[in-house]
């Protein structure tokens, strides 16, 4: 039987900073003189009580994690974030359904940028910024979780990073010391971010906002135009360099900090990312020009924003990239499904899955060629372990199947063939804007189907819980004690 007192305990401290988080919105809505700080201030209320009991009725009398719960933890505490960070939405003046308040509030904290909102150019400040926040503290939670869970639960190839994780050149040896440090840098680009959008050119709530959901690579705009609204080469590349920032594992800064400043660029990984990045804005932006849809310099400045926007999941939008022609499309969708680095706030399948997978190919090769010779994959210079290779293609495979899956299911709902494979494909890979008119990088997700968006929540929330996470609890052997 799993003991849920430490789980429920978990819950309650993360409800409570998500109660304190609302009092932000409260302040800058009463600020202004809207209404919808009561809303704010109410469903604070409610989230703190709710918090505050959890925490103190279950306090004690249970003993360490265990693996079974950790597994509960993660998802139980991501589910319950979104579900009472839905409550400002569902009784703000937006007047929306709690089906959409709660793609809203899950696109949201799972940092996809996915929204059913439109108008957010009239939309009250309040609103604009505790959607900011929700994408905020999403990265923030992942990249902890990322590097003090996964790596714990061996999910999905991320027991390759634990001893990275716990033992950061052997100075932060406990996960909670770790996560501080982390906070911290995180804490400290985003303030470098806001003022670097303010001075050029951004109002103080755009500054902060774009700030906090480019470092959390959510993709949350203010704009209903995105970062287009701004018409500005100078704030393109300045958010494109967020969202780099944001794609690059966090314990690297750590290293960076302690003396090594190259350890972010000599990380195979980080290069690896950037390699496919530079390669990608290479190949449009040739394509865009030779095809004479833009000049050089605007090729260059658009396939640049939007590669990098796609590719890390971010998915903010300067153009209506889906509009460049098949080849263009193509080259996206598959964008979508890469993502950036392990113990980052990105999202997709990660960089470090496709070097084990090439490197295990690789090898496999070899030994079809020389059958008794002995070869071993290796990433970042050391060996693969076998746990690790099977653990990286069972992830390829469960997320190959759970998108087709998706995708098939929001078919069956009614949507169109491009809108199903793109939506299933940003859902799971938590990207935000698909292809095509409806959900495309000019269109909302407002006009689809409920079952389509309680679809498309699931989804969000698989792929943002690295898939083996949520499928665990499916399991019968998994309740059994």
């Amino acid at each position: 039987m799993v003991d849920f007192r430490p789980i429920l305990f978990v819950i309650g401290v993360l409800l409570s900073v998500l109660a304190v988080a609302m009092a932000i919105p409260a302040i800058v809505d009463a600020a202004s003189g809207h209404a919808d700080w009561q809303v704010f201030a109410a469903a604070g209320a409610v989230t703190l009580f709710v918090g505050i009991c959890l925490v103190l009725t279950m306090r004690s009398g249970w003993g360490p994690f265990t693996v079974r719960q950790g597994f509960l933890l993660v998802t139980l505490a991501w589910f319950v974030i979104a579900l009472f960070g839905a409550l400002p939405f569902a009784f703000a003046g937006l007047q929306m359904t709690p089906t959409d308040a709660l793609f809203e509030a899950m696109s949201g904290v799972t940092t996809t940028g996915a929204t059913v909102i439109v108008g957010l150019d009239a939309a009250p400040p309040g609103i604009l910024l505790w959607r900011a926040i929700l994408q905020w503290l999403g990265g923030i939670g992942f990249i902890v979780m990322a590097v003090a869970v996964l790596p714990v639960l061996r999910v999905g190839g991320m027991q390759l990073f634990r001893v990275e994780a716990f033992e950061t050149d052997k100075v932060l040896p406990r996960a909670a010391q770790l996560a501080a440090e982390i906070s911290i840098v995180y804490l400290a680009l985003t303030a470098a971010a806001a003022l670097l959008f303010w001075s050029l050119g951004m109002s103080g709530l755009d500054a902060v906002a774009h700030a906090m959901t480019s470092i959390a690579t959510g993709g949350y705009s203010t704009r209903d135009a995105s970062i287009a609204h701004f018409d500005s080469a100078a704030i393109d590349y300045a958010v494109s360099l967020v969202m780099v920032l944001g794609s690059i594992p966090f314990v690297l800064y750590l290293r960076a900090l302690r003396g090594r400043p190259l350890a972010p660029l000599r990380d195979s990984q980080v290069r690896w990312m950037l390699i496919v990045l530079a390669a990608a804005i290479a190949v449009l932006s040739l394509w865009l020009v030779d095809g004479g849809q833009l000049e050089p310099l605007d090729a260059l400045r658009y396939t640049t924003f939007n590669v990098i926007s796609v590719m890390t999941g971010t998915g903010y939008a300067t153009t209506a990239f889906d509009l460049w022609g098949g080849f263009a499309m193509v080259v996206f969708f598959i964008l979508m499904f890469i993502g950036g680095c392990a113990g980052s706030t990105s999202c997709g399948i990660k960089i470090f899955r496709f070097q084990i997978l090439a490197s295990t190919a690789a090898t496999q090769l070899k030994r079809l060629m020389q059958p008794h010779g002995v070869f071993m994959a290796y990433y970042h210079g050391k060996p693969v372990s076998e746990e690790v290779s099977l653990s990286v293609t069972s992830f390829f495979f469960l997320f190959i199947g759970a998108f087709c899956a998706l995708a098939a299911a929001l078919g069956f709902v009614g949507l169109d063939f491009v809108t199903a494979i793109s939506a299933a494909a940003s859902a799971i890979a938590n990207v935000g804007p698909g292809l095509g008119p409806i959900v495309g990088p000019a269109g909302t997700y407002e006009s689809l189907p409920d079952a389509a968006k309680w679809l498309l929540c699931a989804g969000m929330l698989l792929g943002r819980l690295e898939l083996f996470t949520v499928l665990v609890l499916f399991m019968p052997h998994f309740w059994r004690s």
